[in-house]
Parts: structure tokens; sequence; C-alpha cells
């Protein structure tokens, strides 16, 4: 039995029958990093020391009688998500020895599930951009194709889950950046809605954007770490007092009575070659599984590029101005104030990060606030209102993820807008707080490539369903990883 290949739900049932233990599985899992990490470059921490204490005390609760779903299962955090005790670096030289005194929400609630941290997962820089190239230490490798990107800037999370360094991962997702790698990866990634997910203890990006979500190797699982994250957190004002359901009901097998929209605007010129084709058999897949499709369009989709790289910028660069070199982080080390502000932040800072401080400041500076931060915010209220228009005659959105599947390294580094274009397809949604989820649905060129289902705000259980339905299906299953398989045997 190879038990670093399992899901959440097939290791649970070995734990809960004793036929394995979380130190075993735990064990499997980092001897699995171990080997393949130098490869694929997905961890930028790793905790084996805490892993198997954490997995010890798993099997203490095991054998006395906890049945928890995530008890003893091993968990990747993304390294944007404050761990108590351990490096929290948001892959950000400024960062690169902070030690934060508390956990994040969504932490300690897998803690207190019982889940096993293994590893603080690469990024790009604060979640700043779209193929995890931007981290301040190292890029990440595709597991599908070693000189490909995994996506990002959860491409860390992403790739540890894909090639089996981890049963499952959180990321965040600001414009993309849990679905597009997700995508890139072969694996499934949920971005909640806004306020269904505490953000507390996430090291913010753009706050009105940001959410934090599961990376895992099917459905079933994505159900499960989502019914373990998701609830009101008193920590966080945004958070929502909304019931959360049993995300397991979700799962069935059709889709009878359910109406899925085809918005017209995801298939648009720029889509890379089959990838129409792809998405378009696995919207079929959806029809005969009883689901009603029609066309539907959400016209306003073109001007999301612009809003969200005007408000996206000009929340990081609030939200960074922290970083000055006096309480924490990095820090120049002069003596005069403003000679340190200004070497730390230049120095500790890479240039996608500057690129958005700079581009969200000019936004909000005297003169230009009315001309482009306000009008974002209005063309803002617009799309949220497509959505719910849409949302009033379907269940249910179905479209491409990402335009095109993972791409070389270093390809898109010289081009600022083409690697911005990657998140065409998601960043609507994180503009109208909608839940998202990339489930696999087929190869192209050798590559992974990803379906992804938008759904009302606090609809998860609706993505999960049709998500389901379609693995279920049979439609794709996804063959081995032959890039990482050869580059294991020959080294």
């Amino acid at each position: 039995m190879t038990l670093h290949t399992l899901t959440i739900h097939e290791a649970g049932d070995l734990l809960r029958s004793r036929d394995i233990s979380a130190v075993e599985l735990t064990t499997a899992v980092l001897d699995r990093m171990s080997v393949v990490d130098d490869l694929v470059r997905a961890y930028i921490t790793r905790l084996e020391d805490r892993a198997i204490a954490m997995a010890e005390e798993a099997d203490r609760r095991l054998a006395a009688g906890d049945d928890g779903p995530l008890v003893g299962i091993p968990i990747a955090l993304k390294d944007v998500l404050c761990l108590a005790g351990e490096p929290t670096t948001a892959a950000s030289r400024i960062l690169e020895h902070f030690v934060p005194p508390y956990s994040a929400t969504v932490v300690k609630r897998l803690e207190a599930a019982g889940a096993v941290f293994v590893g603080k997962t690469n990024l790009d820089e604060f979640a700043m951009g779209s193929s995890t190239e931007h981290s301040a230490f190292f890029p990440t490798h595709n597991p599908w194709n070693l000189d490909m990107v995994p996506g990002g800037s959860s491409g860390g999370s992403a790739a540890a889950v894909a090639a089996d360094m981890a049963l499952a991962s959180l990321g965040s997702d600001t414009g993309g950046s849990i679905r597009q790698p997700a995508s890139l990866c072969g694996v499934v990634g949920f971005k909640p809605s806004y306020g269904r997910v505490s953000r507390y203890g996430l090291l913010a990006f753009a706050s009105s954007l940001d959410q934090i979500g599961p990376f895992t190797k099917d459905v079933t699982d994505c159900a499960i770490m989502l019914q373990a994250l998701a609830g009101h957190d008193p920590m966080d004002s945004t958070t929502a007092r909304v019931p959360v359901p049993n995300y397991a009901e979700a799962l069935q097998g059709d889709l009878r009575g359910v109406r899925l929209g085809v918005p017209k605007e995801y298939f648009v010129e720029g889509l890379q070659p089959g990838m129409e084709d792809m998405v378009r058999g696995a919207i079929a897949a959806l029809r005969d599984l009883g689901a009603e499709i029609v066309d539907v369009s959400l016209p306003s989709t073109r001007y999301a590029l612009a809003t969200y790289y005007i408000i996206a910028p000009a929340e990081a660069s609030a939200n960074l101005a922290r970083y000055d070199g006096i309480k924490y982080g990095y820090s120049a080390g002069v003596p005069s104030m403003w000679e340190n502000y200004n070497l730390t932040r230049g120095a500790g800072f890479g240039d996608e990060v500057k690129r958005r401080i700079m581009i969200g400041t000019y936004a909000l500076s005297e003169g230009y606030a009315d001309q482009y931060y306000r009008q974002a915010q209005k063309a803002r209220t617009i799309i949220k209102a497509e959505f719910d228009e849409v949302f009033r005659t379907c269940d249910a959105l179905v479209s491409p993820v990402s335009p095109i599947v993972a791409f070389p390294l270093g390809q898109k580094l010289s081009d600022p807008y083409q690697m911005y274009l990657c998140d065409i397809c998601t960043l609507p949604a994180n503009i109208a707080g909608v839940a998202g989820v990339s489930v696999p649905c087929g190869m192209l060129e050798g590559l992974p490539v990803g379906l992804q289902v938008q759904a009302p705000a606090f609809s998860e259980s609706v993505a999960l369903r049709v998500a389901y339905a379609f693995e279920q299906s049979g439609h794709f299953v996804a063959p081995a990883k032959p890039e990482l398989v050869a580059s294991l045997a020959e080294g």
C-alpha cells in the first residue's frame, strides 16, 4: 500500500480501523517529500519534528475513539498563514525571519480537528502572481512537467498535493490563486464565498478579495476540508453569521433539476487551441448527468481585469504599508528613520510587489482616486449585480478555469500583462464574492485542464454537487505524472 497517494477519506478509514497509524501515514508523506521536493520545490519550510509530534497526538486521539475525518491527516499550509512558533514568510525577504506568536483561525480549526501539519508551502510573494515564480526564494515546478509553472499564487500548495507530498493543503485566493493552480496541477481547488471562512491570521494582500480554501485530491476530500474551515469567527468581522450546511450531503451522483449557465464571455479569443473543446466536452457530460445547460451573459466581464488590477493593488498598498522595518520583519538597520524605511522596503520587497504597491498608491493618490479607484468600485458593483441577476435563473455557472494550460517557467516573467491575463476567468468571482471550484476535466498537450463551477454566495454545496457529479461520472480519469516519474527514475 502506497500511503502518500491516499485521499483523506481513504486514509481516514484506515486510521479509524487502526490498519495504519497516523505516525506511519505522516512518515510516508515526509519520506515522499524528502525525495520529490528537491525537484518540485513546493515547500519553503518542512515541519518534520512538529509533524511527528502531531501524528503521535493524533494516534492518542484515535485510540481514545476520536473518529473525526481529519484526525491524523497530513496537511500543508500556504506560507501566508500564521502558524505559531514557525516561520511565516509570505515568500518575501521582508518577512524571511518572522515567527508569529499566534496561529490563523483556519490553522487552529484544522489543529483542533486533529490534522498534522507537514510544512509551509511556496507562493508568489505576498500572493501576488500567477506562476509561483515571484517567490523571493525559488520557483516551484509543476509535477506534471518540471519545466512548467504550477500556477499561482498558491502554486506550492497545489504542487504539494499533486505530487503526493500532502493529502491536502490550504491556499488563498484573491483573484484565482486557488482555482488557477488547481487547474494547472490537476487537483481540486475551492474558493469559498467571501465571508464563509475566517481570514484572521492570513497575511493580507487585498482584504475585500482574499479568501482561504483547500486543495484536495478529490471532491469528497474538498467537502471534508471545507466543513472544518467554514463558519463565523469573532476574530474576523467580515465572516458572515450564516449557518454552515453539511457539505457531505451535497455529494450526489446526478444533476437532475440543476440548471447550469455557460457564460459566453468566458469562451473568447485567447483560449488555447483545444481548451474550448475540452471544457465544452465536460459541460456535455454534465448534461448527460441530468443538468439543464443554458447560455448566459455577464457583459461586464471584459472590465473585470482592469477593475481587479485597480482595487487589489490599492488594498495591497494600504496593507503592506505596515512593513516598515520598525516593528517586525526585515530592517535595513540604518539610524535615519526615513532612510531606513526606504531601504527596508526597497530591499525587502520583490519587483512584482513593488509594481503593485506603486499601481495601488497611484490609484489612491489625490487627483486620481476619483478617476481610477472609485470608478473601479462602481464597476465592481455592476459586475456583482450581473452575477446576482444570472443566479436568479441558474443554480451555477460552468466555464474554463484558465485560458491556457501550464506554461514554461520564465515565459511570462518579462510581460506582466500576459501573466495577469492568466486569471481572466477566475478573478470575476473574487470581485463578486461568489464561490468557485476547479475540478480536473481533461489533459491538453500532456497537461491538466480544470473545469470551473461558480455558485452564488454561501452556496458552496451547489458547486460541490456539480463538481462531485462530474468527477464521479468517469468522464475524465487522470493519468500518472510522467515527467515527475521519469525524473525520479533518473535521479
